[in-house]
């Protein structure tokens, strides 16, 4: 199998595997007992909570661990609108996670008014929209770091700036760009920041959300106090050890990610470019992740291309969602002036750092003919 779907999901490193075995095991104490088995997973968690501040650049007493990217994002919006109950104001993009969207929308129909910032047809957002939509009720600005389609990459330290000298709080979905790129949250006026644990290595079910020692915040769940009296809930202490072995291990391959995977993205991109016609980069070249081409293919419809390939082995994802059923056009290239068309023969290829080089050659050699056929197909003609 060749997976090259590294944005859906990571593959559990094999190191961080084994440094959460324990906790499944034989060290199963509460964090929060008092006696020397709950001590001693209490003593992991805060390890756990400094080696992933140590990847993004802050204190540790700002990491709060939640249980997927999705909880994080609720709990930022939650506790900006909270923190301010007279601010009805929320603004962010129309290419967000849906964990931003659907929350945004549930927010509409209780009467908040959301600001939808548009793109251009580099997935990019307009900084003056952006400046110009800041009003004195506006809660919360939430923007994510990096596409989790097209990989572009939003510019996070000028929204960051702007935001502050608004004084209006800021957080960011940067679920995709934890492990691929720098991050050093010590030097942006950024409150919120999510991140998810399965996307860089780490199993599912464990996530975090920063927030900024000088942030107001209220818990969005309530219970018995844990994680300083932010998240209630008992700690997920195995997989939070995960979390922190992942991030130790994101940091020691950042370098890599962009260089070896970049080149490797590259070359993958580049050869389908050259070897299938038709075929064009969507979103920004330049400014997006080192592991990330989103690709549109004339005459293909990618659900069924994802068919194909996965008949050869090979994983990647589609620029659309299925629905019940039916494939509903990307909302994410369609917010980019793209075509249904377009969107519908559009597919992602996310690599990561356990991709090899034999594996994209291999791709270049399936992927092309592939294409063909399901071309010939499309056009009545049957490919022998």
């Amino acid at each position: 199998m060749i997976y090259f779907d590294n944005n859906a999901t990571t593959k559990v490193d094999p190191k961080v595997l084994e440094a959460m075995l324990p906790f499944l095991q034989e060290q199963y104490g509460n964090p929060s007992s008092v006696y020397r088995l709950g001590k001693a997973a209490a003593h992991a968690v805060a390890r756990a909570r400094a080696q992933l501040a140590g990847l993004l650049g802050c204190e540790p007493s700002e990491i709060l661990f939640t249980s997927c990217g999705t909880e994080s994002d609720n709990a930022a919006i939650s506790a900006a609108l909270t923190a301010d109950p007279d601010r009805k104001h929320l603004i962010t993009s129309k290419v967000e996670h849906s964990a931003i969207i659907k929350h945004a929308e549930a927010l509409a129909r209780r009467g908040y008014e959301i600001t939808w910032l548009g793109v251009d047809q580099n997935g990019l957002i307009d900084l003056q929209e952006l400046q110009r939509a800041i009003r004195p009720d506006t809660a919360l600005v939430s923007l994510m770091w990096a596409n989790n389609e097209t990989g572009v990459l939003f510019p996070i330290a000028e929204i960051a700036e702007i935001c502050r000298e608004r004084q209006t709080p800021f957080h960011t979905d940067a679920v995709q760009a934890v492990g691929k790129v720098p991050i050093d949250l010590s030097r942006l006026p950024i409150q919120f920041l999510s991140l998810s644990g399965h996307k860089l290595h780490a199993p599912k079910g464990v996530a975090a959300l920063y927030v900024n020692r000088r942030a107001k915040f209220f818990p969005f769940l309530l219970g018995g106090g844990q994680e300083g009296k932010r998240r209630g809930g008992t700690e997920n202490t195995a997989s939070i050890v995960a979390l922190g072995a992942a991030a130790e291990l994101a940091a020691e391959h950042l370098s890599e990610e962009n260089t070896t995977v970049r080149r490797l993205r590259d070359r993958l991109e580049k050869g389908l470019l050259e070897t299938i016609p038709g075929v064009a980069v969507n979103g920004q070249p330049r400014q997006r992740l080192p592991n990330t081409t989103s690709l549109s293919i004339e005459g293909i419809d990618s659900e069924t291309m994802l068919l194909v390939l996965d008949q050869r082995g090979i994983c990647c994802s589609a620029g659309s969602a299925c629905t019940s059923g039916s494939l509903e056009p990307s909302h994410v290239l369609k917010a980019m002036g793209f075509s249904t068309e377009r969107a519908r023969g559009s597919l992602r290829f996310s690599l990561g750092r356990f991709n090899t080089a034999e594996e994209v050659t291999q791709a270049l050699q399936i992927i092309p003919r592939e294409v063909a056929k399901v071309r010939q197909l499309s056009n009545g003609v049957l490919a022998v």
